[in-house]
């Protein structure tokens, strides 16, 4: 980093109080949303749902948010308004374990005016302790270790550092090792070729408050993109900002190298949602802009390259459509009964389940993890206080269980790592009763099913015996990589073939949002084919990414 130095002297003379500390968690936020593509990136898997990157930034947005109008110069209040902020927004296992290390942090403060190197060394032993408390079964090489190896560093550090800053310099080393060093401990990640997502993050957040202090930009990413069929651009219809009225994509093929530096700068004085994707020599541009912009990005990409296709939508009006369709009918809860609270990522999905009995539905799943505030609100003015929440994903677990701590109603967890382990746990629901005791024969009820999903590889790797081109299809039996296939259909039937369907009684499709029923409904007919003896239903799930999620009982 090139330092200011007389900048960095003059604040080493100031104390870092309450507004000091919020002008560092604006430049953490800044520096982590500026690479929150990097971080999403960094998926062991090459499926469609690197997102890390994203649920730490909205989790820590959620802090800002909290924060960012608060005048306080204590710093302990402070720091209690940012944990209170990150708990309520925290989104996937990576943002529940942020929120967590902001919550250490603001413990190890508490009754602290201003922030000392031993208040610092303190505060990030408690976020170490108290990340690791809320974690059942810590895994090492993961966010984990680069809080816990940071926190010893600045313990290290503490007898020869003059103040803080030095403190935060210890830090940031440590986090940037801790997290080069992942791969050693969790071998998942050696064998992906990554390190961990979740500890790069929070060296993005660290080093976002060290380039402040020495006056770096922050708007400049350490530049990197991702796989042009891993870009989340569904998931850029969850929120469309005031003033970004079309969402348009381009693909082109660059003059020379392209200077994404340069390249992101332009970008960003056009509109939001900038996201850049990259696949044989050929890169897509996403981005969101104004109606007097919509044809902005189109003219600079031809400058710098051919276009080979465009695209343009009028945000506005898919939303209109989207709340249109959304309208779904729940049952009505009688005060007393049991509420189940799911989360859904498509809308024949959400129906399915509104006709199973659901009494409200969280639209989520992969590259779009719903927040504990979000998940809260579902069940929050139900008249009743008996609530079982259905993750149905492995990465909303620890957000539900979060809901659960910070409500007074009687909340139970069932911890559904699929869709079909959540309609199976349904098929076993009764609205009266004993709540713990119905949501664990609901628990009973989801080991009865194997899930099955197809979907394209965002990378090329070999996992778990199985190699993998970027763009061919794959498939994932719980959870497991276990075929990659030249086609859906293929990549379907091998699939089965894995779960030994012949052993089996039912497979259920739900087919996605970019599969058409014509083409779900040819392949439901040459599986009743190859397995004469299996009921094979099919159903239209609305999933984005995933072309079937497949229900074997």
């Amino acid at each position: 980093m090139a330092i200011d130095t007389a900048r960095v002297e003059k604040l080493r003379r100031q104390p870092i109080d309450g507004q000091a500390m919020k002008r560092l968690i604006d430049a953490g936020l800044t520096w982590l949303r500026t690479n929150q593509q990097i971080v999403n990136s960094l998926n062991v898997f090459p499926v469609p749902d690197g997102d890390t990157g994203t649920n730490m930034t909205l989790t820590l947005q959620s802090a800002w948010n909290e924060i960012k109008d608060l005048g306080t110069r204590n710093l302990s209040e402070m720091a209690a308004a940012v944990s209170k902020g990150a708990l309520m927004g925290a989104r996937g296992n990576s943002g529940v374990i942020t929120s967590q290390i902001l919550r250490g942090f603001s413990r190890g403060v508490h009754e602290k005016a201003v922030l000392d190197k031993e208040t610092f060394v303190k505060a990030l032993c408690e976020a170490r302790d108290t990340a690791y408390k809320g974690v059942v079964k810590p895994v090492e090489g993961t966010i984990l270790t680069v809080i816990k190896e940071t926190a010893s560093a600045a313990e290290a550090a503490l007898g020869s550092a003059k103040d803080a800053i030095e403190i935060l310099e210890v830090a940031v080393k440590a986090a940037d090792e801790s997290v080069k060093r992942t791969p050693d401990l969790l071998p998942v990640l050696k064998q992906a070729g990554v390190v961990d997502s979740g500890g790069k993050g929070l060296f993005f957040i660290l080093e976002g408050m060290l380039r402040h202090v020495y006056g770096e930009s922050l708007e400049t990413p350490t530049m990197s993109v991702q796989p042009m069929s891993a870009m989340n651009l569904q998931g850029a219809l969850e929120e469309v900002e005031e003033g970004q009225d079309y969402e348009v994509v381009v693909d082109f093929v660059p003059n020379g190298e392209l200077e994404l530096g340069t390249f992101y700068g332009k970008l960003e004085e056009m509109g939001t949602s900038i996201q850049v994707g990259e696949g044989e020599g050929m890169y897509r541009m996403h981005i969101h802009v104004p109606t007097e912009n919509r044809y902005t990005p189109i003219d600079y990409i031809m400058g710098i390259g051919t276009v080979t296709k465009v695209a343009i939508e009028n945000l506005l009006a898919q939303m209109d459509d989207i709340q249109k369709s959304a309208q779904i009918k729940f049952t009505p809860v009688e005060p007393g009964n049991i509420a189940v609270v799911v989360v859904s990522p498509g809308q024949g999905l959400s129906k399915i389940f509104a006709s199973l009995g659901v009494a409200a539905v969280v639209a989520g799943g992969q590259t779009m993890n719903p927040s504990t505030q979000d998940i809260l609100a579902a069940f929050e003015n139900l008249p009743t206080d008996k609530i079982i929440i259905l993750p149905n994903n492995k990465n909303i677990i620890m957000a539900a269980n979060q809901a659960r701590e910070v409500t007074v109603k009687n909340v139970q967890v069932v911890p559904t790592r699929t869709v079909p382990q959540g309609l199976a746990a349904m098929l076993s629901f009764i609205p009266d009763g004993d709540v713990e005791a119905i949501a664990e024969k609901m628990n009973k009820a989801m080991s009865g099913v194997k899930t099955g999903e197809i979907t394209v590889a965002t990378r090329s790797v070999e996992i778990d015996g199985v190699t993998v081109k970027e763009g061919q299809v794959i498939a994932l039996l719980d959870g497991k990589l276990v075929v990659s296939a030249a086609s859906v259909e293929q990549g379907v039937l091998d699939l089965l073939a894995k779960a030994e369907a012949e052993e089996h009684e039912i497979v259920t499709l739900f087919y996605g949002e970019e599969m058409t029923h014509a083409d779900a409904n040819r392949i439901a007919d040459v599986i009743g084919e190859k397995y004469p003896n299996l009921e094979v239903e099919l159903q239209e799930g609305g999933q984005p990414h995933y072309q079937f999620i497949l229900s074997i009982e």
